[in-house]
């Protein structure tokens, strides 16, 4: 038979929080492990307070291997008789990822003399299928057929879990039937409620919903304007940590199907792993960003982009077969977490004050996964805190970290002005120290400044001119470069650029020799000085057998027609080429035209017209490409 394994199951139900997964499944192992098999036991349903009443113990439990089981089959005498009583003192029945399907059996006595109406519920969202057989009241049952995977209103009650309401006569005993079967870890919390009871507890739950959902949307909408006005992509990480952390707890907690995304099926065990991925993916990133792992933990942010990668593919697996998956997905989100809390320890100890945050939060999210654990295996009483303790320690996690992103941003800004005033000092000192060096050498300045003057002017000259073509070298391109783009950059005007290269170059060297390659090289630059007709474009050698043109307030249009010009230039010469293809000197060109933007650097319209160049060549040679 397929047997349970009743640890992995908790592992399962809390696989947002897999920090304290292991600790469940120790603990919720040595309870199962330790516990005596028991007889069932008929529940007295009058002895109620406002507290639920636990049904773990009184449950009869028959496994139905194939799944083939009906109602007529488990009440026949053979199958009766193998229900076995509760082994589980515990507030729920842990049944581990099986393919099993489960019958569970209980019977409920009003010893009084008033109808008793009590709510069994079976508290968790995440079974997907659960089949409730109710005792009609004339000797027959009525079937209730529903489960995560089956549509929201399939249930007999319209809540997150599955809720049965039952009406005991005085004196009347019910045996209820439930069979239940899941794709992921079987973990079944059967409770008893009075109605009056449950109905006050259903409404405090769901403010602890609405609590949680509605500080997960404010930090949202804060650090998305954030990052709205910082450009700052850290605070959009934490906005999609935080989103899709939360839309993985409303898939969990079986919130979906209250919502029109059940269309979506976002009600699916299938959608709630997928959820937890791509929360992962979110924390992943969000950690890289806030603990620089790029810088200070190479290796370790290279894992944890791979994880990222992977998570980024587990969905289309976990659609396609998630029972196959589903342990795997548990010890890799185990994993996963225990990766980032191990990041957060290593930083811290590198005294990083980031780090000591994300410890703190992820202590907060820890303390509040273990009160539900406690509160599952009988430890801790039910109560809002216990339930939702999850959802509480994710709470307080997110206002932590939002507290981080605010000391990140209050450390930036004050070692910002921290350099500010350094800068300003050593400005201070340097204007008083060329202040007095101007006093010491006012007298020996005057009578070199003509010299200097003429030899200034000199050298310039032979720094930004190519000494073998006599045009501008690649050095005066780059100022000239530098000063176009602010210009442009400023007004919003046009700026093309264009890099020519000489085909076949090296060819003809080895083949004319270099000196005629140098001749060949000084008749291409002044053929190309002679196609300019305004004095703010500029003709320069780029290096080797590579030339540029800039020319400014030029859209393409105008450097594609001076790019022709250039091209017809270079036929004119007629320079032979006998290693050519074309038998000829010719160019291959790339032209570039853009409007700078705010941020832009000069290198964007480089590397558009050296790819567009690069094009060219591609394409044949001798021949003018367009960016884009």
């Amino acid at each position: 038979m397929n047997r349970p394994y009743p640890a992995p199951a908790f592992l399962n139900t809390l696989s947002l929080s897999n920090l304290f997964g292991l600790w469940a499944c120790l603990l919720v192992a040595l309870v199962l492990a330790t516990a005596p098999a028991r007889a069932e036991e008929v529940v007295d349903a009058a002895a109620m307070s406002e507290q639920p009443l636990s049904l773990t113990d009184a449950l009869g439990l028959l496994e139905d291997p194939q799944a083939r089981y009906g109602l007529d089959d488990v009440r026949s005498p053979p199958l009766a008789e193998r229900f076995e009583g509760g082994r589980a003192p515990a507030n729920a029945l842990a049944l581990g990822f099986t393919r099993s399907a489960f019958w569970l059996r209980v019977a409920l006595h009003n010893p009084g003399d008033v109808p008793l109406r009590r709510m069994l519920v079976v508290d968790n969202p995440r079974v997907s299928q659960v089949d409730a057989f109710l005792p009609d009241g004339q000797g027959g049952y009525r079937a209730v057929l529903t489960g995560s995977d089956r549509p929201f209103d399939t249930r007999l009650y319209p809540n997150r879990n599955f809720v049965f309401p039952l009406l005991l006569a005085p004196g009347e005993t019910q045996v209820v039937y439930l069979r239940v079967a899941s794709k992921i870890g079987l973990l079944v919390p059967l409770k008893l409620w009075d109605e009056a009871a449950f109905h006050v507890a259903e409404r405090e739950d769901y403010a602890i919903q609405a609590w949680y959902f509605g500080i997960a949307t404010a930090m949202i909408l804060f650090n998305l304007l954030l990052f709205a006005v910082l450009r700052d992509r850290t605070y959009l990480f934490y906005v999609i940590y935080v989103g899709l952390m939360m839309l993985g707890l409303a898939s969990k907690n079986g919130l979906a199907p209250e919502s029109p995304w059940d269309a979506l099926l976002l009600n699916s065990n299938e959608a709630y792993y997928s959820g937890v991925s791509l929360a992962l993916v979110g924390m992943l990133l969000f950690t890289r960003r806030m603990l620089q792992t790029r810088e200070s933990l190479p290796r370790t942010d290279r894992l944890m982009l791979a994880l990222v990668g992977l998570y980024l593919l587990t969905p289309a697996l976990y659609w396609m077969a998630l029972p196959v998956f589903a342990r795997a997905a548990v010890l890799l989100n185990l994993a996963t977490a225990l990766l980032i809390v191990g990041v957060a320890v290593a930083c811290a100890f590198r005294r990083q004050r980031t780090a000591y945050f994300f410890i703190g939060a992820f202590a907060l999210l820890i303390a509040g996964g273990t009160t539900t654990i406690l509160r599952a295996i009988g430890l801790l009483p039910t109560n809002v805190f216990t339930v939702d303790g999850i959802q509480l320690g994710s709470a307080m996690e997110m206002m932590l970290l939002a507290f981080a992103l605010a000391d990140r941003y209050n450390v930036m800004r004050r070692e910002k002005a921290r350099v500010k005033d350094e800068l300003l000092r050593a400005q201070q000192q340097l204007v008083e120290t060329l202040q007095q060096s101007e006093r010491l050498l006012e007298q020996r300045v005057a009578e070199r400044t003509d010299e200097l003057q003429v030899l200034n002017r000199r050298l310039k000259t032979l720094s930004l001119t190519d000494g073998l073509t006599g045009i501008a070298n690649r050095r005066h391109f780059d100022v000239m470069l530098s000063q176009a783009w602010s210009h442009a950059q400023r007004n919003g005007e046009p700026l093309a650029l264009a890099v020519m290269d000489v085909d076949w170059f090296k060819p003809y060297n080895d083949h004319y020799g270099h000196p005629a390659g140098d001749a060949c090289l000084r008749q291409v630059a002044q053929a190309l000085s002679a196609t300019l007709c305004r004095s703010s474009d500029l003709m320069a050698r780029y290096g080797g057998e590579e030339f540029v043109f800039l020319a400014q307030n030029s859209g393409v249009e105008g450097a594609l027609g001076l790019a022709r010009r250039v091209a017809e230039a270079m036929e004119a010469l007629h320079l032979p080429h006998e290693r050519s293809p074309l038998g000829r000197v010719t160019l291959s060109i790339g032209v570039a035209a853009m409007v700078p933007q705010p941020g832009q650097l000069p290198e964007v319209l480089l590397q558009r017209a050296d790819a567009a160049l690069y094009e060219a060549k591609r394409g044949g040679r001798n021949q003018v490409v367009v960016d884009g």
